[in-house]
């Protein structure tokens, strides 16, 4: 089971990253403000990942392909690495998809 990992940047933002049971991040925030805001893109995770559509695939300049976990009002809340092939990206959308719903929340502050 994956994991997210809550932590504090060192301009005092607080982001997340998703972890598969290997270990690999699969899904980072970006900087929040405040815990409870935090919180609520974990929780935004855990919820919009179950819609596949709400998962917005793109090549970047260089070829690699990337993607977005976007909530219901179109904001980003998620952001993966860049993969090598379409077909690996692919899969890292449903890594979250598989991992985010049960994945437990672990703060390293």
């Amino acid at each position: 089971m994956g994991k997210f990992v809550v932590s504090k940047r060192k301009n005092d933002e607080f982001q997340f990253s998703l972890k598969a049971t290997n270990g690999q991040i699969i899904l980072s925030s970006e900087g929040y403000t405040t815990k409870a805001a935090c919180m609520n893109g974990v929780e935004s995770v855990k919820k919009n990942s179950q819609t596949e559509a709400r998962f917005e695939v793109s090549e970047s300049k260089n070829g690699k392909h990337y993607f977005n976990l976007k909530a219901t009002n179109g904001q980003i809340i998620g952001s993966s690495q860049m993969y090598e092939t379409l077909a690996s990206c692919q899969n890292g959308v449903k890594s979250v998809m598989n991992n985010a719903p049960e994945a437990e929340i672990v703060e390293e502050l």
